[in-house]
């Protein structure tokens, strides 16, 4: 073990006691680097920052704001087709839509509506209509959404509550490396990704949510309300 992998992975060797911000249940240290710590759930298998180094509102706002999410982009589209592609399989022209955390260039929504989907758009600092989440869909896409989660208990219980019976959930999110990449693992840099996921985390929340996997393919998870 180089002294390197040691200092970041010291807290392995010691491990503190975290309250799991999905399940509620107990959390050991994963996992250190200079900014932040990170924390395993031995319940669910969720990893996420401790909360004391959530960024703020303004601060998280600023980081989005540099985003270059262009809807005409062809390769962001191409990105985004890995999760439509497999959802419009299930869905037929005229289904109503939501677009959880649209952010600024809403690509996604739009290329549903290309598809002949009805669409509205959500997203706390870009779209943030509240209204919108007082319906039910029969489908709910959310991209690179959940790793956002200060609140993962709340925001996947949302998420599942905007499906009609026989909806269908779309998410897109980076799936956690096993223990020994992790320091190496660069979507945990970005300080607004504070909630990591594994198939593992996946079939729990299936299971506590009461919704069923259809597609867990890479980074894209397919979720339907039976």
């Amino acid at each position: 073990m180089t002294p390197e992998w040691s200092l970041r992975f010291c807290m392995l060797r010691a491990p503190e006691s975290l309250e799991c911000t999905l399940c509620g249940r107990g959390a050991i240290g994963h996992a250190a680097d200079r900014r932040r710590r990170f924390f395993r759930c031995r319940n669910c298998g969720l990893v996420f920052a401790d909360p004391a180094t959530h960024p703020r509102a303004a601060a998280e706002r600023a980081i989005y704001d540099l985003h270059e999410n262009d809807p005409g982009d062809p390769r962001y589209r191409a990105f985004l087709a890995r999760l439509s592609g497999p959802l419009l399989q299930h869905l037929r022209p005229g289904m109503e839509g939501l677009d959880y955390g649209c952010g600024p260039g809403p690509a996604l929504s739009m290329m549903l509506e290309e598809a002949g989907m009805r669409m509205a758009l959500y997203d706390p600092f870009y779209a943030p209509d509240t209204a919108v989440l007082e319906r039910r869909y029969d489908f709910v896409t959310c991209t690179e959404v959940v790793e956002h989660f200060h609140r993962p208990a709340a925001g996947w219980t949302r998420l599942a509550g905007l499906l009609r019976s026989g909806g269908r959930l779309g998410v897109m999110t980076r799936m956690v490396p096993e223990d020994r990449a992790f320091h190496q693992w660069h979507y945990k840099n970005d300080p607004t990704h504070v909630a990591f996921y594994s198939p593992r985390v996946m079939a729990w929340l299936a299971g506590h949510l009461g919704l069923e996997i259809d597609l867990m393919e890479g980074d894209v998870v397919l979720m339907r309300r039976p």
